[in-house]
């Protein structure tokens, strides 16, 4: 059963090992919804009003102190200012460092079914899916950064080597993205590079919209840390009047 929303915008539903991108404009609280369980939803935000301002992945880690993403973090631009806070994480845990996959690696895995075999069944990797979406507003390869990795959880062991975790994120599991800036969001739902399985079993992702409630001064994601207080500030000016 999909959760209750209050004031719902618009929902849509991101097939499995599909792609998708729109405006997400500041108040808007942007829902994920893991319906089946075991999905990715590698996502990328940019300025849509200078879209040179992007998703940095680096900056976001280094401010928050941390190696994952979940409730009470944000993702900052590479302006210092803040995208989007992650004001509710089921799944407890997203993945920063992976990226994404690319051709080579999903025909290695999983053979070849291209568009021109089977159709709307093709085997979409990471990659290309987002180069698409990017290639509707000017963008390009150079602009596909170190993305998240939403539903997605790998872990480091002490030899250094990466481990990813199936079935991490169970069926229903939700993550709200609470938007302060405008932004241009990329989003793809095929499989994550680390992902073990030998069967091309993408999962479905649903996008609902809704209004967030007014910013307290208590905010969790605010007051995580004085480099989060310091990015709202950054983020308000950029829209003061």
């Amino acid at each position: 059963m999909k959760p209750s929303l209050p004031s719902v915008l618009w929902e849509e539903l991101v097939p499995a090992g599909h792609h998708w991108s729109g405006l997400i404009r500041r108040g808007t609280v942007l829902r994920l919804t893991d319906l089946g369980g075991g999905a990715n939803a590698s996502m990328l935000f940019f300025n849509p009003e200078d879209k040179l301002e992007r998703y940095n992945m680096a900056d976001t880690m280094k401010a928050q102190h941390t190696a994952f993403l979940t409730t009470g973090h944000v993702c900052y631009s590479d302006m210092g200012r803040i995208f989007c806070s992650i004001i509710r994480d089921d799944a407890g845990w997203n993945d920063t460092f992976c990226g994404v996959s690319d051709a080579a690696q999903i025909n290695t895995q999983f053979g070849q079914a291209d568009f021109g075999l089977v159709r709307n069944r093709m085997y979409r990797n990471g990659q290309d899916s987002l180069l698409i979406e990017l290639g509707k507003y000017g963008l390009g390869l150079r602009d596909l950064v170190p993305n998240v990795n939403f539903f997605s959880k790998v872990s480091c062991d002490d030899n250094g080597k990466l481990h990813y975790l199936p079935a991490h994120s169970p069926a229903g599991s939700v993550i709200d993205l609470r938007f302060e800036m405008n932004s241009l969001v990329v989003l793809s739902t095929a499989p994550h590079p680390l992902n073990p399985s030998t069967e091309y079993n993408p999962k479905p992702v649903l996008l609902s919209a809704y209004s967030a409630e007014s910013i307290t001064d208590n905010d969790r994601c605010r007051q995580h840390c004085p480099q989060n207080e310091r990015g709202f500030i950054l983020t308000d000016r950029y829209y003061a009047v």
